[in-house]
C-alpha cells in the first residue's frame, strides 16, 4: 500500500515538473512573433527597451518576472475603396481595390509593430492599415487624370504602392500587393469618355475600312496594270529572246566556220612545223656527220700539231736556257780575263765571222790563198784589200753594229804573231791556193 502511494506521489511530481517546465518554455512558430517583456534589453540601434523578441525557435522565460505576448505575422487581405475622390481634372472618382498587408518582421520595423500592435487582433490592425491606404489612395488620385487612372491601372497601382509604402512601414507593417479592381464615377465621365473613344474607334474603323476598300481597289487596278505590263514585257522578252536566238545562231555558225578555218590553218601549221622539225633533224644529222668526218679529225690534227709545237718550243726553250748558261759562263770567264777579254772574245768569234764572210763569196771558187809577208806587217792588209767589196762592207757593218774593228783586230793579231810562208803549190788555173799559215 505504501509503495502505491509513493508511486502516485512520484508521478504527480513528474507531472507537475513537466507542467512547470512547459509553462516556462516559450516555443514560437514561424508565422508568429513572441514578445517577452519584463526585463530591460538593449536593441542593436542602442535603444533600451523592456522586452525581447523571438522569431521562430524557443526560449525560457523567468516566471513571475517575464510575460509572453504574441503578434500574428499572417497576411491580412484588406478591401480598399474610396468614393468621390477628386482626380486631377476635378472629376470625382470611385475606386475599389484589394491590398495584402502583414506585420513586418524585418529588422527595425518589428519594433514599430511591437510598440503599436502588441496584443491587438488582426481586425484592428487591418482597419488601421485600410484607413492609411485609403488616405494614400486619395492623395494619388489627386495627381492623376481619370483617363490615366482608368487606362493604366498597373502604373496607378505602382504609384499608390510607392506613396503608401513609407506610411505603412512607419506603422511596422509591410504592403505585399495592391491591385485596383474597379474605377468609376457618379457623373458618367468615364462612360462619356468611353463612348467618345468608342465613337472615335468606330469612326476610325469606318475610315480604315473605306481606306482599305480604296486601297483594295487601287491594289486591284495596280495588279491589272502590272499584269498588262508584265504581259507586254513578256511579249517583248519573247521577241528579244527570238532575236537573241537568231543572233546567237549566227554567232555560233560564224564561230564554227572560224573554228574550221583555224583547224585547217592549224593542220597546215602542224605540217609545216613537222617539216621544219624533220629539216632540223636532217641538219643536225649532217652536222654530226661533218663533226665525225671533218671536224673531229681536224681537231685531232690540230691537237697533235699543238703538242708537236709545244715539244719543239720546249726544246727551243731548253736550248735557249743552255745557251744562256753558256753565255753566263763565258761572261764570267771574260770578266775574269780582265783587259784581254775583248781580244779573247774576238778570237773566239773569229771562226764564225770568217765563215760568215766566206759565205758571202760562195760564188767565188777559191781553192787556196797564200799570203807572203815581207815582214812589214801588211800581208794581211793586202789580202784584205784584195777581198771582194761585199766582204769589206760586211766587216764595216759588223764594226758599226758591235763597235769591234774586226779587220783591224785581225791585222793586229796576225801582224804580231803570224809566220808567213809561201806554199809552192798552185791550183789548176795556175793561181795560188787560199791558205793562211800562221
Amino acid at each position: 500500500m505504501g509503495f502505491l502511494i509513493a508511486g502516485a506521489i512520484l508521478a504527480l511530481l513528474v507531472v507537475l515538473a513537466i507542467a512547470t517546465v512547459s509553462s516556462l518554455v516559450v516555443i514560437c512558430p514561424p508565422n508568429r512573433v513572441a514578445v517577452i517583456s519584463g526585463r530591460q534589453r538593449v536593441l542593436p540601434n542602442g535603444r533600451n527597451v523592456g522586452y525581447r523578441v523571438i522569431k521562430g525557435g524557443r526560449t525560457l522565460r523567468i516566471p513571475i518576472i517575464e510575460k509572453v505576448s504574441w503578434i500574428d505575422l499572417s497576411t491580412m487581405p484588406i478591401e480598399v475603396s474610396v468614393e468621390n475622390a477628386f482626380s486631377a481634372g476635378a472629376i470625382p472618382l470611385n475606386v475599389q481595390g484589394i491590398a495584402n498587408v502583414k506585420v513586418s518582421s524585418a529588422e527595425g520595423l518589428l519594433e514599430n509593430s511591437v510598440e503599436r500592435f502588441l496584443d491587438s487582433d488582426q481586425l484592428e490592425i487591418a482597419n488601421i492599415a485600410k484607413d492609411t491606404l485609403e488616405a494614400n489612395l486619395r492623395g494619388v488620385l489627386a495627381t492623376l487624370t481619370p483617363e490615366e487612372v482608368n487606362e493604366d491601372r498597373l502604373k496607378f497601382g505602382q504609384t499608390l504602392i510607392d506613396e503608401a509604402d513609407e506610411d505603412v512601414k512607419k506603422l511596422g507593417l509591410e504592403l505585399d500587393t495592391l491591385k485596383i479592381q474597379n474605377v468609376n464615377d457618379d457623373v458618367n465621365y468615364l462612360d462619356s469618355v468611353g463612348r467618345r473613344r468608342t465613337a472615335e474607334v468606330i469612326k476610325e474603323a469606318r475610315v480604315a475600312e473605306a481606306e482599305r476598300a480604296a486601297e483594295s481597289e487601287e491594289a486591284e487596278a495596280a495588279s491589272r496594270q502590272r499584269a498588262e505590263i508584265a504581259k507586254a514585257h513578256a511579249d517583248l522578252e519573247i521577241v528579244e529572246e527570238r532575236n537573241g536566238l537568231r543572233v546567237r545562231t549566227a554567232e555560233l555558225e560564224g564561230l564554227a566556220a572560224a573554228k574550221e578555218s583555224e583547224a585547217q590553218v592549224a593542220g597546215q601549221k602542224a605540217r609545216v612545223v613537222a617539216e621544219q622539225e624533220l629539216e632540223r633533224e636532217r641538219i643536225e644529222l649532217e652536222q654530226r656527220r661533218l663533226e665525225a668526218d671533218v671536224v673531229a679529225p681536224a681537231r685531232a690534227a690540230l691537237e697533235a700539231e699543238q703538242l708537236r709545237a709545244k715539244a719543239e718550243a720546249a726544246k727551243i726553250v731548253e736550248d735557249g736556257m743552255a745557251q744562256v748558261e753558256v753565255y753566263q759562263r763565258l761572261v764570267e770567264q771574260y770578266k775574269a780575263a780582265g783587259d784581254d777579254a775583248q781580244e779573247i772574245f774576238v778570237l773566239n768569234m773569229l771562226p764564225e765571222m770568217v765563215d760568215k764572210i766566206v759565205s758571202t763569196v760562195d760564188g767565188i771558187d777559191i781553192d787556196r790563198i797564200a799570203v807572203v809577208d815581207s815582214g812589214s806587217g801588211d800581208g794581211v792588209s793586202k789580202v784584205v784589200n784584195q777581198m771582194p767589196t761585199a766582204v769589206v762592207t760586211l766587216a764595216e757593218q759588223i764594226q758599226a753594229t758591235t763597235g769591234i774593228d774586226l779587220l783591224g783586230a785581225m791585222k793586229d793579231k796576225l801582224g804580231a804573231d803570224e809566220t808567213p810562208s809561201i806554199p809552192a803549190e798552185n791550183d789548176a788555173n795556175g793561181e795560188n791556193p787560199p791558205a793562211l799559215n800562221a
